[in-house]
């Protein structure tokens, strides 16, 4: 055996290994108290695959100078970046950076087919092993180059959060699809035929943006677990076309993953999959009806911080309804050092997470974490609606459709939606800065309710002041 034999089977043990980490990383990510260490995990995998890689094509001399710079750029950027997303970036720009990360992965992947297509010495004669999963890499890759974007802008606000219909978009939304089936048979037929390639990207590219442009905003935690699962099987199939298991594995772990979280995330919305795709729900964040007690409807009740202030200090058990208003509030440390005062005077307190709240899966525990909420405070909203009829208090941050009652009765926009039962708590209080919509874009019965108490103001400003106040009482 000689010495390069050696270094190719000591490198397919290790990614061998790393897929393997890959696997049980995973698996420690099903709970938020061991998700840091299968992060580390995979990271350290995905490092070692890395290594691994660099050190094969040293031994095999198959990367020139040009080659290495060009190699060693990119990871030097694509660390510096990361670096300074991990440092930089806000808990509330989260489903924006992953939703970049998607198209990063997805437009990589394409480019491994494009690339792998364009210089092969003799593409008429690459076989079907070779071109079909090529052809796929490059419709799945684009797709979801251009559709995470598009998503991205959406949650950033560049692009408009309700859906965006256009004359025809129906109609397009078919056609290109059947333009990727000809476009394959196209490209595995004729490997050689560039006109096939740069058509296929094309088409792709275009049907990423016109298929979430339609979908609005509140689908979004749908449209970025799909496009993970997207990306997750672009990489599997650049693992075809370079004959890489690792990367096959990687990818349909990513695949898989997010395909499931997608399955959950649509029932969780009592809604299928292909409706969210096809889009045209919901109006995006609507403007402020109206701002303040003052020009509240007659039927709402508006409350002061001493108020509700009052209702907690002597309250038994508490139960927060944290939703994206939260976020875009960036309020959670308020929250959580309310949290702890209410828990150090004894009283019991819980956090109620809906699977789709805020705009990403798990978003709201992502943002609790980062306060450094107890994970033994959070429940999910299985186990925690047969509570509130114990509660004595249920406030809720800045969620709307989630918790809004008239999910339970047909003919609406949310008719059959799971939601968090909090108009069964004895008293509600919700903090908002006005009475707008959210985004299934129907007002909300909860907030006429008459055991609901509207607390309106900016969530952070709101919580720093229930603390004042709670904390002059217990104290």
């Amino acid at each position: 055996m000689t010495v390069m034999d050696t270094v190719s089977n000591a490198v397919q043990y290790i990614f061998l290994a790393a897929a393997a980490c890959f696997v049980m990383g995973l698996h420690l990510m099903n709970h938020p108290r061991t998700a840091r260490r299968g992060n580390t995990l995979s990271a350290g995998a995905m490092a070692l695959a890395i290594a691994a890689t660099v050190w094969l094509v040293t031994d095999e001399n198959v990367i020139s100078s040009t080659g290495w710079l060009v190699l060693i750029s990119g990871g030097v950027l694509g660390a510096a970046l990361g670096l300074w997303a991990a440092r930089e970036v806000q808990m509330t720009s989260m489903p924006q950076l992953v939703s970049l990360f998607n198209a990063v992965g997805g437009g990589a992947a394409a480019l491994i087919a494009v690339g792998d297509l364009l210089q092969a010495d003799h593409p008429a004669a690459l076989g079907t092993r070779v071109s079909l999963p090529g052809a796929l890499d490059i419709v799945i890759g684009a797709v979801t180059l251009s559709g995470s974007l598009v998503a991205a802008g959406k949650l950033q606000g560049v692009v408009s959060g309700a859906p965006v219909v256009f004359p025809g978009a129906r109609l397009l939304n078919v056609l290109l699809p059947a333009s990727f089936v000809a476009g394959t048979v196209w490209l595995v037929l004729a490997p050689d035929s560039q006109v096939a390639l740069y058509g296929l990207v094309a088409v792709a590219l275009l049907f990423g943006v016109t298929m979430v442009l339609p979908i609005g905003g509140a689908d979004m935690p749908v449209v970025i677990a799909l496009l993970n699962a997207f990306t997750g099987s672009a990489v599997a199939m650049a693992g075809f076309v370079l004959d890489e298991t690792a990367l096959i594995i990687a990818g349909m772990l990513v695949s898989a993953s997010g395909g499931i979280l997608t399955k959950l995330m649509a029932d969780a919305m009592n809604r299928s999959i292909a409706n969210v795709v096809i889009g045209g729900f919901g109006t995006g964040d609507s403007a402020p009806a109206t701002a303040g007690a003052g020009g509240a409807p007659a039927q709402v009740r508006p409350v002061s911080a001493d108020d509700v202030a009052i209702q907690l200090a002597y309250a038994r058990k508490v139960i927060f309804v944290p939703g994206y208003g939260l976020a875009a509030a960036q309020a959670q440390h308020e929250l959580g050092a309310l949290a702890q005062l209410l828990t150090d005077h004894g009283i019991d307190v819980s956090y109620a997470v809906h699977p789709v709240a805020g705009r990403m899966p798990g978003h709201m525990n992502v943002l609790l974490a980062e306060a450094n909420v107890p994970y033994t405070q959070l429940k999910e909203m299985d186990d925690v609606n047969p509570e509130f009829p114990q509660a004595d208090v249920a406030l809720v941050i800045g969620a709307n459709d989630v918790t809004n009652p008239i999910a339970r009765r047909p003919g609406n926009a949310i008719s059959g939606m799971p939601i968090l039962d909090v108009d069964k708590a004895k008293s509600i209080v919700v903090i908002k800065r006005s009475m707008g919509h959210g985004y299934a874009g129907i007002d909300n019965e909860l907030y006429t309710d008459p055991k609901t108490g509207m607390f309106f103001t900016d969530a952070k400003k709101g919580l720093s002041e229930l603390k004042a106040a709670v904390g002059e009482f217990v104290g």
